[in-house]
């Protein structure tokens, strides 16, 4: 206590800062996992947290909550929301996959219209939500906009990471559509949007024809988007989720026509054919070498 009879003040020196910590314990992201740490506070959810070591790809989500918050399909969505600072070596895989167990209504969806908002680089998330015309409209864009409502939120700026990602990251939230726009399997509709896009510089019926044998190309080609009612002549960014769905229907009748349709590869094709090339040209190499070999003369 002090002669003056006044108590003494005593401040304690500031907590370190996450930041901080960081540095002191010499804590690294792995860039390889595109790992980073996200430091703005305003950004991260507080609260109680229950940490699962595994793969995101294979973990299984349907079982980490109890079956009394499941909903119907047609209800609101459920309690639950899905919210992840995806890894971007991942982002891509995981977004095709969580689509597709939309589509089945299994993992996440198990419980109802699950919704998620997730990060993205982002010229990624401005694939998802991409609109007919756009130079951002790609295969991300139809799978994900015929499945759910898709909007882009916010993006982040990278310097909120650390380290710091070169890109920055867009934030986006997907709602489960009641009824997908294109009322076809997962994997056929992935297929048809697959194929068109390869060729996107294209007109759209380049890519459409490697749905078909080289055999019957033109003519399937012709005959689909004839029944589609498509103009071969569009670019693939210019075809409506209304142009997909038409593809993507007449094209399940001709799959049904021809039971080995829907498991045609172009490429495994094209394979077939460079060894078939091969094979003729290491035998006609063969038969060159065969001519040219000197007969020993009798006479000596």
């Amino acid at each position: 206590m002090a002669a003056s009879g006044k108590i003494g003040v005593f401040r304690l020196p500031p907590l370190p800062t996450i930041r901080e910590i960081i540095k002191l314990f010499r804590l690294q992201a792995v860039k390889q996992l595109s790992q980073n740490f996200l430091l703005d506070l305003r950004l991260t959810a507080p609260g109680k947290l229950r940490i699962v070591h595994g793969d995101v790809l294979t973990y299984k989500i349907e079982r980490a909550f109890p079956d009394t918050i499941r909903r119907q399909w047609e209800d609101d969505p459920p309690n639950v929301h899905i919210i992840g600072n995806l890894p971007f070596s991942v982002s891509t895989p995981l977004i095709i996959k969580w689509l597709e167990n939309i589509s089945l209504k299994d993992g996440p969806f198990v419980y109802g219209r699950t919704q998620m908002t997730l990060t993205f680089q982002k010229e990624v998330a401005e694939r998802l939500v991409a609109t007919t015309g756009s130079k951002q409209r790609s295969r991300l864009s139809i799978m994900a906009q015929h499945l759910c409502d898709v909007d882009h939120l916010f993006t982040i700026p990278g310097k909120a990471f650390v380290p710091k990602p070169e890109v920055d990251v867009g934030v986006v939230r997907f709602t489960p559509l009641v009824q997908p726009k294109i009322k076809q399997p997962f994997k056929l509709v992935e297929k048809v949007v697959q194929n068109v896009f390869q060729f996107r510089r294209k007109y759209c019926h380049r890519g459409l024809g490697m749905l078909f044998p080289e055999a019957q190309r033109l003519e399937s080609t012709g005959r689909l988007l004839q029944l589609a009612d498509i103009d071969p002549t569009l670019r693939p960014v210019h075809l409506s989720l209304t142009h997909f769905k038409s593809l993507c229907d007449v094209y399940r009748k001709m799959c049904d026509e021809d039971a080995q349709l829907f498991a045609y590869n172009f490429r495994e094709e094209l394979k077939q054919r460079k060894r078939q090339d091969q094979e003729q040209e290491d035998d006609t190499e063969d038969c060159e070498s065969s001519a040219t070999t000197r007969v020993p003369s009798l006479t000596g």
